[in-house]
């Protein structure tokens, strides 16, 4: 018999099937379906039945955002970034964030696949809360695929001059297009001479 190592979200769902039948649901009987199918020999069966049983989960929670980060550069991919140490930026650098939104509404498309958009606005505050800045769909984002990806993620870079050295906040305002639903971030910064 193979052995298998299951990675992070896929160990804990196999220890929620594993609990017993007081933890029975969805996750769980999709996570004792991939053990099964991981230990007869076929590990591409239980890489997707954990991943479509994770799409649709995913698909009953509310829009929201789950990571946001200031980073150093662009982010590569999914999780594939390297934080800022600092929130300090100097006048004329880029704020580049990294989003992840969660519970975003996939739906067919024309061409058989499964899609989903949101756009973004932005607001550039005072420390106070005073509006300094806006624009609205500052970006747009389509995600289209075969599978309800959860591995989606947002690259926003704002460049801002002018504004002279003390605190702002950097709010990003998601709006699933399919839903309608609104989740909104807030990074606080410090512009340094």
């Amino acid at each position: 018999m193979k052995s298998y190592r299951f990675p992070g979200c896929l160990a804990a769902l196999l220890s929620l099937a594993l609990a017993g039948p007081s933890l029975a649901g969805p996750l769980a009987d999709a996570a004792a379906r991939a053990e099964q199918l991981a230990t007869s020999g076929d590990p591409v069966g239980a890489h997707n039945a954990i991943r479509d049983a994770y799409g649709a989960f995913a698909a009953t929670l509310p829009f929201t955002i789950g990571k946001v980060a200031f980073v150093t550069a662009p982010p590569e991919g999914y999780g594939m970034y390297d934080a800022r140490p600092t929130t300090s930026f100097k006048a004329g650098e880029a704020l580049i964030s990294y989003v992840e939104p969660v519970g975003l509404t996939w739906r067919p498309s024309e061409d058989g696949k499964v899609q989903s958009e949101f756009t973004v606005d932005l607001e550039l505050l005072a420390a106070k809360g005073d509006v300094l800045a806006e624009q609205k769909a500052f970006g747009s984002f389509t995600f289209k695929g075969y599978v309800r990806n959860q591995e989606v993620f947002a690259k926003l870079t704002l460049n801002i001059e002018g504004p002279p050295p003390g605190d702002y906040v950097l709010r990003y305002r998601f709006r699933d297009n399919a839903s309608g639903a609104v989740a909104q971030t807030e990074q606080p910064f410090t512009i340094v001479p």
